[in-house]
């Protein structure tokens, strides 16, 4: 016990002694990671008096590792300030509120719990009282307009027959046959009933929300609660709360996500996929209530428009507000039903919002700029003004942060192709530098010209280190409407990762770039194409970093938790279908062409890549390769890590890795010390 004590104390001692040096040279470093907040949901008040929000907090090293916190926060719009509601050790998610303004509600662990549960937070004296005290955690809830119904998710509880099995030491598991249902469950807060009604069983919701009048809710729903199921298999579901009876509202063919009746409760709009193989949910659909038509009947807002709808809220019964990736740029948007034209709020290049909530005229948003990440801010509909409320991170104020555009660039086949490009911190014209090209994962997401730099993402970190850091929108991603998103649809690594070697050229031919210094990485779709980089383009990167990668295509095919995803949106054809191309896009079929010096990283539990993906890559390139590899593995990390120290220890080797390939004179036939010296960084 007095070890551990005495070690957190140097950690703690050291971490304090490291901050202190960065902050004097003035830069961004892998450790500011460790003390970064941001903004993460909003909820304004029903009078307007108030937004609360939440705040994403580091771990910090001197804690026991594990995940980051989120600390909940109230603002107060007439006198301008924050008031801190609930920190600690605490992660509080799903914010809201009841009984007019006096409380905020939310999902939380808090003092002794097991399982996450719904508690209540009052404004006025900050006394908290839990809502739910189930056996398994409330996953998604919600509250009924007039505040007197609450319902809620929950995975169903084990059954008795496994129950007494693992309490004999029968631990075996049975893959894909013992999942617990998602059920919906309704608890009236003015009867007498103690109990909940349950409206489900037998199927899984995923998503929900009651109707204006309370009388129904609409449902998100698969036979099945398995990852696959929740991204293809969902349907939309409408439930009688007083009968329990589910009739099917849509029938939709392939992703959706959000969903929000409008305020008179005539229509839903969501947000789905516009077909079956379209990998983006990134346009908007409205049913009529009850729905007649089909799914191909219903109007796409997003149709064919060059941009992708990500969150929509309704502005009155005939409005909708919503938020679009417009390339590099995310706007908020309006459009009122049946119309084909929407009103751009707040235009590109002003702040970049990944959240939205909307109570009146009143909108509160998170938003992020290339100098600071997500911040509270407001935006009133009658003046059209935006004001930013928050200052989470008064410390960058004295930081030195490096320059970011966004740039256009043909693609050889005469597409022009957006990216985000990060300047060497002290940038000086006419030199040229080394490039860390950072590939974004998805292929199905898109980078925006706003904050980049997270323990995943170089950015300002490399550019402090005087890198270029390159991020291309590569086609398939969203953000350019649905033709640029099936541009990669069936043809994994062509077009797609030739839009990356066009982008490089550019900056080459730009006399930015060094040609002889270029890094790549990447995690998931990404680290694929890092990987791709370091044995089929091998001749074109200096260093590679692969995070939970793919390497081999026809056995990731098959350990993957999303193989039906993979087919329909990725693929369009079975891996026996074509054999010999699902193999030809296989990174590790090329790795005896590999020169590039590859740094492998992942978890060890990592159901979406699985870890052998990894290790096929590694033994490749070390048995078969010319340059130096190495393979590091992350304890019960999943697809990306969640411990502090995992992404802290992510962040700094992969530095390590590009500066030591990119940059001086270090033989490149050997590598840097396999532990990381943290005094040293």
């Amino acid at each position: 016990m007095m070890q551990n004590l005495f070690r957190h104390f140097l950690i703690t001692i050291f971490f304090l002694s490291a901050n202190n040096i960065y902050s004097q040279e003035n830069i961004f470093t892998s450790y500011d990671l460790l003390r970064l907040n941001y903004v993460v949901e909003t909820s304004i008040s029903p009078d307007r008096k108030f937004i609360a929000y939440t705040v994403h907090s580091p771990r910090p090293l001197s804690d026991i590792a594990g995940p980051h916190y989120r600390h909940l926060y109230l603002y107060d719009l007439e006198n301008a300030e924050s008031v801190e509601m609930i920190r600690g050790q605490s992660f509080i998610t799903s914010i809201g509120w009841i009984q007019g303004s006096e409380k905020i509600t939310f999902i939380a662990k808090l003092n002794d719990d097991k399982y996450s549960q719904v508690y209540s937070i009052s404004v006025k004296d900050k006394e908290i009282i839990a809502m739910t005290n189930r056996n398994s955690s409330v996953l998604k809830y919600q509250f009924s307009k007039d505040g007197n119904q609450l319902a809620y998710i929950a995975n169903s509880l084990v059954n008795n027959t496994k129950q007494k099995l693992l309490q004999a030491g029968f631990d075996a598991e049975i893959y894909e046959e013992e999942y617990l249902d998602r059920n919906l469950y309704v608890y009236n807060l003015k009867s007498d009933r103690m109990a909940p009604q349950q409206l489900t069983n037998g199927v899984s919701v995923f998503d929900f929300q009651f109707s204006p009048d309370g009388k129904q809710i609409a449902a998100f729903i698969a036979d099945k609660n398995l990852v696959d199921y929740s991204y293809m298999f969902k349907d939309v579901y409408l439930i009688d709360i007083n009968s329990g009876e589910r009739t099917l509202h849509l029938d939709n063919p392939g992703k959706i996500e959000q969903l929000e009746w409008s305020p008179d409760g005539r229509h839903i709009a969501f947000i789905a996929s516009s077909s079956l193989h379209d990998a983006v949910t990134g346009s908007m659909f409205v049913t009529e209530v009850p729905n007649t038509k089909t799914f191909d009947e219903l109007f796409n807002y997003a149709g064919n428009k060059n941009y992708t709808i990500r969150k929509l809220h309704w502005e009155d019964e005939e409005t909708l507000l919503f938020l679009a990736e417009d390339g590099v740029d995310i706007t908020l948007n309006k459009q009122k039903i049946g119309e084909t034209e929407r009103t751009v709020l707040i235009k590109p290049g002003i702040i970049v919002s990944k959240e939205f909530n909307i109570s009146g005229d009143l909108i509160s948003i998170t938003g992020n700029t290339s100098m600071h990440p997500d911040e509270l801010y407001s935006f009133t509909l009658i003046d059209g003004k935006h004001s930013r409320l928050t200052d989470s991170n008064p410390w960058l104020a004295s930081v030195n942060l490096a320059d970011q555009k966004k740039i256009i660039y043909s693609a050889r086949d005469g597409l022009e192709i957006e990216g985000v490009l990060t300047y060497p911190l002290n940038f000086i014209e006419g030199e040229k530098y080394p490039l860390v090209v950072y590939i974004h994962g998805g292929p199905e997401h898109a980078v925006s010209n706003g904050w980049q730099t997270a323990y995943n993402r170089w950015g300002q970190i490399a550019a402090a280190k005087g890198f270029f850091v390159f991020m291309p929108n590569y086609r398939s991603s969203s953000s350019r409407g649905i033709d640029f998103t099936m541009e990669g649809f069936g043809k994994l690594l062509g077009s797609e990762f030739e839009d990356v070697i066009d982008g490089i050229d550019y900056l080459i031919n730009s006399g930015l770039v060094d040609k002889d210094r270029v890094g790549i990485g990447g995690g998931s779709y990404g680290g694929y194409f890092a990987a791709w980089a370091a044995t089929k383009y091998s001749n074109r990167f200096a260093a590679s970093v692969v995070f939970v990668g793919i390497a081999d295509q026809v056995f990731k095919r098959l350990t993957t938790d999303i193989p039906y995803e993979d087919y329909y949106v990725h693929w369009g054809f079975w891996t026996y279908e074509n054999e010999d191309f699902v193999w030809e896009r296989s990174p590790v079929r090329y790795a005896k062409n590999n020169v590039t010096p590859t740094l492998i990283l992942g978890g060890t539990m990592d159901a979406r890549v699985h870890p052998s993906q990894s290790l096929a890559l590694y033994n490749g390139l070390k048995l078969h390769g010319q340059a130096p590899v190495r393979l590091v593995r992350y304890p019960g990390e999943k697809h990306g890590n969640k411990k502090n120290t995992s992404r802290l220890d992510y962040n700094l080797r992969t530095m390590r890795w590009f500066e030591y390939y990119l940059k001086g004179d270090k033989p490149k036939d050997k590598m840097p010390d396999k532990y990381l010296d943290i005094s040293f960084e």
